[in-house]
């Protein structure tokens, strides 16, 4: 199987006109931008170009095999968010530390800040790789200029799985493929061909995919299954039964009839997480939906989606979404 890095097709061009800018480019570019920044590690930080005038999002469509035109560039940082789709073929793609094998059908997410590291030239015929790259305020204009601020974004949450920003690695089943790939195409068309209104078009198939993503997020049991990772499903299962009552990785394991070193032990190798975490995710993936949708006052809650201390909710909300639950919902 070829390898293919994150860096091929995820890099904006500075110097470039506008609309080849954001036109989805077969195959890879070969122009490098150069670095904005410099980490404090010495990482080299890379920058969005931003045009007067033109959506700043970028869509770029890589079929067949070509050598990497960010090789050259080593480890390196993006100040935007990205957003790979595998439609054909595979790969690899190291995101910080971790290296994961990509098939078609999966989706990586990349917040900024995150170390990129190419790999070898990619030489599998039958790869057909979407990027798609923008920065945070494409999607909402009027939030804070602060660095850090995208992360209290709900259609921004799967960048942070977790409580910090980094990179995931997500599934699209086969029967929602096609949906992504006319998303994708969609925002293709609009962004080559500039019709009246295409700047809010662009922006609306962008919140479009965002939705999709955050399904996927959502949906971490159907993926195990999928990928033949039945322990792992049912623990989930078991958590997506218990989650609104006290519950321990000890409960969990007894559930599903294993001990909870063997329970403890699976769950993070597959995931990268403990169940105590997905615990807590899944926790918090309830409030948001109950603030977004009900007038529900936040320690009723916090009491429906297990937590007995309100107080305790409303720390841990903070902590993973950089806003207390009532500013979450005022915000939505």
């Amino acid at each position: 199987m070829g390898r293919f890095s994150v860096v091929d097709s995820s890099l904006p061009t500075p110097g470039a006109a506008d609309k080849e800018r954001n036109t989805v480019r077969a195959g890879l570019s070969s122009d490098v931008p150069g670095p904005v920044s410099t980490s404090p590690d010495g990482v080299p930080v890379m920058g969005y170009a931003r045009a007067p005038g033109v959506p700043a999002v970028t869509v770029r469509r890589r079929s067949g095999p070509g050598p990497q035109g960010g090789a050259a560039l080593g480890a390196h940082i993006h100040d935007f968010l990205v957003l790979i789709y595998v439609e054909r073929g595979g790969g690899k793609v190291r995101v910080d530390e971790r290296t994961w094998s990509v098939r078609p059908g999966d989706v990586v997410v990349v917040a900024p800040g995150t170390v990129v590291t190419p790999l070898d030239d990619h030489d599998d015929p039958a790869a057909d790789v979407w990027t798609v790259f923008f920065p945070a305020d494409l999607v909402d204009a009027e939030a804070p200029s602060s660095p850090l601020a995208w992360r209290a974004h709900p259609l921004l949450y799967p960048f942070t799985r977790g409580g910090r920003p980094g990179g995931e690695r997500l599934h699209v089943p086969a029967a929602e493929r096609a949906a992504w790939l006319g998303e994708l195409t969609a925002l293709e068309t609009e962004l080559r061909d500039r019709r009246d209104g295409y700047a809010e078009a662009a922006r609306a198939h962008v919140t479009l995919l965002l939705v999709r993503l955050g399904r996927l997020a959502a949906d971490v049991p159907a993926d195990l299954r999928e990928h033949d990772e039945t322990l792992v499903a049912a623990v989930f299962d078991a958590l997506e039964a218990r989650f609104r009552e006290p519950i321990t990785a000890r409960d969990v394991a007894a559930a599903v009839g294993r001990s909870p070193g063997h329970v403890t032990t699976v769950v993070r190798r597959r995931t990268g997480r403990t169940v105590g975490r997905w615990v807590t995710e899944r926790r918090l993936q309830e409030a948001r939906r109950l603030l977004a949708g009900t007038d529900l006052t936040v320690t009723a809650i916090a009491h429906r989606v297990g937590y007995r201390d309100p107080g305790y909710f409303i720390r841990r909300f903070r902590a993973a979404h950089g806003l207390a639950p009532q500013e979450w919902r005022r915000a939505g």
